[in-house]
């Protein structure tokens, strides 16, 4: 192995790895099938709208759910583009080698469609990166980047690093690079998807691109400093924050200083007094099964109250 990325694996992300290990198993276990389906094709939505959101995307997460159903929806010609290429990206994800870089040239072709005029091929001429002050980021020369990503995809194919380790390296270097005219941040984020999915299958399904839409800021600030120190370790570490976070979400194990599931669904008790169990878990991005053990937590601790029929009633909140 000729290419070594640098970075730093910090004691946070060694604890981080093991974090997300455990969760992983918990995960495993703790969904029945038909919840599995649902929350599949809720998580697919969300995946698809965070990504595409980060890249300035203004379609809402109901528009997103019309086109996956096959609905026609009025918004602008190219968002409604961007988001049908990455459904059917995301359809395909589970069929293409995460250690292939044809197939990552194939997936760009079907994510950048009708958007660019090269789509499924690297970039020909130079590109930067703007942010509110001017330049962040100028990408090497495009002469280089397909050694560069051949490099790359080399040392991931060889690295022995943990893979929650080494797809974080990768999207940041992938970043670094920008091989592409555009569409690389949903590219980059796409692929350590696929890496992860190749890990653990439930990956595919987890939304952890609309965990990093609600970090936007950290993740680029996490991107910037890497590149001043010329170490990923900074993103390595945001990353699998945002990955843990994303896997807690789903076992209801999530830290309350991160998202206190409660007072989340208190909020939207006091919004929706008629709310159902399914409608939290869809908004909370929760299975149902969670939802019902902090319902029962909630009435146990006298803290809501359920009036009238389970089918007709309505949710108090007891202040």
């Amino acid at each position: 192995m000729s290419y070594m990325p640098p970075f730093i694996v910090s004691s946070k992300a060694i604890h981080l790895v093991a974090e997300i290990s455990a969760q992983m198993e918990r995960l495993s276990m703790d969904m029945e099938n038909a919840e599995k389906i649902r929350l599949r094709q809720v998580n697919r939505m969300k995946t698809i709208h965070g990504s595409l959101a980060i890249e300035g995307n203004s379609l809402t997460e109901e528009q997103v759910t019309a086109l996956i159903d096959g609905k026609h929806i009025v918004a602008p010609v190219k968002e409604i583009q961007e988001v049908r290429n990455a459904i059917r990206a995301y359809d395909a994800l589970l069929n293409l080698n995460p250690y292939s870089l044809d197939d990552l040239l194939y997936t760009h072709s079907i994510m950048a469609l009708g958007l660019v005029d090269n789509a499924g091929h690297f970039r020909k001429g130079g590109v930067g990166v703007f942010g509110k002050q001017g330049v962040v980021h100028i990408a090497p020369p495009a002469d280089n980047v397909p050694y560069l990503m051949a490099d790359l995809f080399e040392w991931l194919k060889s690295s022995d690093d943990h893979i929650l380790i080494k797809s974080s390296v990768f999207h940041y270097e992938f970043e670094f690079i920008h091989p592409f005219d555009d569409g690389n941040g949903r590219m980059g984020r796409f692929w350590q998807t696929r890496l992860l999915a190749d890990w653990h299958a439930a990956f595919a399904y987890l939304p952890v691109e609309n965990m990093i839409w609600q970090n936007q800021a950290n993740y680029y600030q996490a991107i910037s400093q890497s590149t001043k120190e010329n170490n990923s370790g900074i993103f390595i570490d945001f990353m699998l924050e945002m990955i843990l976070n994303s896997v807690q979400r789903h076992t209801g194990t999530v830290n309350d200083t991160v998202n206190d599931t409660v007072n989340a669904i208190l909020t939207l008790i006091r919004e929706k007094a008629d709310i159902s169990y399914d409608e939290l878990a869809q908004k909370l991005n929760l299975s149902r099964r969670t939802v019902s053990r902090k319902i029962a937590q909630l009435k146990k601790n006298g803290q809501i109250r359920r009036v009238g029929a389970d089918k007709n009633g309505y949710w108090e909140v007891i202040e």
